[in-house]
């Protein structure tokens, strides 16, 4: 077998809340750094609004090229769910921003288990996995630029 890349390190923060997805979400995602020898770490938080302090304070250790958060919000019958997914995508792109180190945002929002179920490895594949690529891409992308100046 031979030894994974030394170039490119992926970050990968998980929320326990809804682990029965995220689980699936992280399999897919580390299929695809697998697949293509990447190096990376997993931290797992206890939810989706720790999401994105956690992947600013790894973006801040300058190990990782990029990092990829995985969680997953579902609606109820209050209004907890608009109050976390606009949270952890605004402080998701604010700590991208203050790291200058690409954070690929992959949260699932959906309205019941099943439209999760279908993204996390169901009728419309893994999200995740799909997620795994975008970091490794937003890594190589980050990488040649930050070379360049």
């Amino acid at each position: 077998m031979r030894e994974k890349s030394k170039e490119i390190k992926i970050g990968i923060v998980v929320s326990r809340f809804n682990e029965f997805i995220t689980s699936r979400l992280l399999d897919g995602a580390k299929r695809a750094l697998e697949e293509n020898e990447i190096n990376y770490d997993v931290i797992w938080v206890p939810g989706s609004f720790e999401l994105p302090i956690t992947a600013k304070l790894m973006a801040k250790t300058k190990k990782y090229d990029s990092i990829l958060i995985l969680g997953c919000i579902m609606k109820g019958e209050t209004y907890h769910f608009d109050f976390v997914a606009k949270g952890v995508q605004e402080g998701t792109m604010q700590a991208m921003l203050e790291t200058e180190t690409p954070i690929i945002f992959g949260v699932l929002t959906v309205e019941n288990i099943n439209q999760a179920i279908d993204r996390a490895g169901g009728k419309h594949g893994n999200k995740g996995y799909e997620w795994g690529l975008n970091a490794i891409h937003m890594a190589k992308i980050s990488k040649n630029l930050k070379n360049s100046y």
